[in-house]
């Protein structure tokens, strides 16, 4: 069946309209398509420098971090060359030294937030204490730390070293 020339002409007219509406919106897509591209692209770049600079910060805040512990057992160094530099045949005085040296580096740990677990006579925790051996006790009920051979320290309620202890049985 053949259309008349009009109804041809027509037909025409609005294949070649849709195929034009569909090279604008296959052009506008393209246009889109590069724009997230570029966003895309830039983002992941500002994703990548941010990383960086994190890794950056983190790295320098952990030598700051390392120079105040190095300042503080530097102090703690000097008092026991002093105390040893005392000590030239004073047993007392040598003891006196190593006792402030020592008062001194337990400030020094406590004022960074570093706690001493001596857990004699508590209940045994195995996420605070090392059992190293068990020990019949009269008297004491079972799994109560009875003798501590090495104090545990935490740091800001964070287990640094678990407390070796001797544990009833």
């Amino acid at each position: 069946m053949t259309l008349p020339p009009e109804q041809e002409q027509e037909e025409q007219d609005g294949a070649q309209e849709v195929e034009q509406d569909f090279e604008a919106l296959l052009a506008d897509a393209n246009q889109q398509k590069d724009e997230y591209l570029k966003l895309a692209q830039r983002t992941k770049a500002d994703f990548e420098n941010y990383r960086k600079r994190m890794a950056a910060d983190v790295k320098a805040a952990q030598l700051r971090g390392k120079v105040e512990v190095a300042r503080e057992v530097i102090d703690a160094v000097d008092n026991l060359e002093r105390a040893l530099e005392a000590a030239d045949g004073d047993p007392e005085g040598l003891r006196a030294g190593v006792e402030m040296v020592l008062g001194g580096l337990r400030e020094t740990l406590s004022r960074n937030g570093v706690e001493v677990v001596d857990p004699k006579g508590e209940k045994f925790d195995p996420n605070r204490h090392e059992a190293l051996s068990t020990q019949p006790v009269e008297g004491a009920e079972s799994g109560v730390v009875v003798e501590v051979l090495q104090k545990g320290y935490t740091l800001d309620d964070q287990l640094v070293r678990p407390a070796r202890v001797v544990v009833s049985s």
